[in-house]
This record gives C-alpha cells, structure tokens and sequence, in this order.
C-alpha cells in the first residue's frame, strides 16, 4: 500500500469516526445536560493534547492567546449550537447533511469578513445546495423546523471559525492552537450549563463509557488520524473524502435508531451531497476528466 492510499484509507477511517461521534453524543446527553456534556468532553480533549504542545503554549504571549481565545470563543458557540440541534432532532443524519453545508458558507464569509471573493465553482454549486435544503425542509409549508435551524446556524458559526482560524493559525502552531480552542469551547459549555442546566444526582457507567467515547474517539483519535491523513494526500483528495461523513452518519443513524429519511429528505440529501462534490472536488475532478 502507497503513502497515499493509506492516507486515503486514514482519512475514510476519520470520517466514520467523525460519524460515530454524533451517535456518542446523543446517547451521552440522554443522562448529562447538553452544554455540560461539552464542556468536559472538550475539556478532557485539551488536556489529552496538553503534553504534546505545553512547550509551545508557554511560549506565546499575551496577545496570541487573548487571539487564539477569541477564535475558540466561534467554535465553542457552534459546537453548543449544534449539541443544542441534536438534542431536539428528530433526524441525525439529515443534521449532518446541514452542518456539512458549512464549507459552503466558508467563501461567502471569507468576502464579507476579508473581501475574498469566491471561486466560480462555488456559485455553480451553491444553487444545488439550497434546493437541497427546500427539499430537507419538507412539509405543505416548506419551513425549517426547529431543529433544522439550529444546525444552519451552528453551520454558519462554525464557518466563521473556519476563516478566523484560517488567518490566525498563520502565526500560531496547530497543536497549540487546537488545545486553546478545545479548552475555551469546554469553559463556555460548562460556564453555559452552570446557568441554565441541571445535573442529574446519579449518573450511570454507561453515560461515562459514551462520555470517553466522545473525548477519546470521536475527538483526540479522530484528530490525531485526520492529521496524519492530510499529510500525505493532496487538499482536494482529502477534501472529497471528508465529504463521507454524513453519508456515514445516515448509515450508523438508520443502524442504531432505525430512523428512515422520507423522499424529500434523501433527495435534500442527494443535492447537497452533489453541491459539495462540486465545490470540494472540483480539482480533482477537473483532473480526472483531463486524464479521460
């Protein structure tokens, strides 16, 4: 096997676990508050990086940290979205098609936030992508549902993450800036669910066992594989890989709940899976028609 076909097989390997992951959640937040949830997963997954890059974190100044905070402030907000999303949808697999469509978003933020314009291929893709989301809205009055609304925008938030932490990783190493991010995002849930949440008196092994799930598997494995993957693959392989997770989390979601998409749902699905092939893969598809 070749460095690039292991890789790729990393990268499939991420996102199943990255699939996994939403099904760890769910079953944690059965027992603990959502927003409790997160902050101790996200709190543990820093700590577990904390030994690879303390070097580093002691090493910036004032400044970068206040900034590397301030981007985690953008995921910490997402993340909360989205857990807020899980708890009250009805449909796993149907979220992951809606925070997939954050890539997306990513250019259009990148114009407003930075006047980056975007590339031709994402306004070519874009129409797909919203009428995947009509069709995901089904029902006689063609609306978001409650649900539905959250995870577009914990989709957004997490696209202004992206940009932010585009331009500040420039300056910051990765590892450092993770583990900030990972801590900062677990503080907010737990800040978040001191005010508003109530912990149960007795919390079962079970809970536990889906709670270490979360912070070993679905957070620091999936981390330290997605890494490992992109080293050795080019941007527009991974990228079109990537795509497989809320395929994934369709398939552990129909497995584990036995939930079932309506047609208008798994047609939703299908165009937005199509605009994301077109926007992610758009070189490496420009390139294999060269070859043919």
């Amino acid at each position: 096997m070749t460095n690039n076909h292991r890789a790729d097989f990393i990268l499939v390997i991420t996102t199943i676990l990255a699939s996994a992951g939403w099904i760890f959640s769910r079953e944690a937040i059965q027992v603990l508050p959502s927003s409790g949830f997160i902050g101790l997963r996200f709190i543990l997954a820093s700590l577990l990086l904390l030994p690879f890059c303390y070097r580093g974190l002691l090493s910036i100044d004032r400044k970068t940290l206040f900034e590397a905070s301030s981007v985690g402030c953008f995921l910490g907000a997402a993340i909360l979205l989205w857990i807020y999303a899980i708890a009250h949808s009805e449909s796993l697999g149907e979220g992951a098609f809606i925070m997939s469509l954050s890539m997306l978003f990513v250019p259009i933020i990148a114009w407003l936030f930075f006047k980056n314009r975007p590339p031709r291929v994402f306004w070519f893709s874009l129409p797909f992508a919203i009428i995947g989301l009509i069709f995901l809205s089904q029902g006689s009055s063609w609306s978001l549902s409650g649900s539905q609304i959250w995870f577009v925008l914990s989709a957004l938030m997490l696209a202004v993450h992206f940009n932010l932490n585009s331009h500040f990783s420039q300056k910051i190493p990765t590892l450092v800036l993770t583990c900030i991010q990972l801590f900062v995002t677990g503080v907010l849930g737990i800040i978040v669910s001191l005010f508003t949440e109530t912990w149960p008196e007795i919390i079962g092994i079970e809970t536990w066992g889906w709670l270490a799930m979360s912070v070993l598997i679905a957070t620091s494995l999936r981390f330290a594989l997605q890494t490992a993957g992109q080293k050795n693959t080019t941007t527009a392989n991974a990228a079109i890989i990537m795509i497989l997770e809320p395929v994934w989390t369709v398939i552990l979601s129909m497995v584990w709940y036995d939930e079932v998409l309506g047609f208008t749902q798994v047609i939703g699905c299908g165009f937005i899976l199509f605009s994301l092939l077109i926007y992610r893969g758009s070189e490496k598809i420009r390139s294999f028609i060269k070859l043919k």
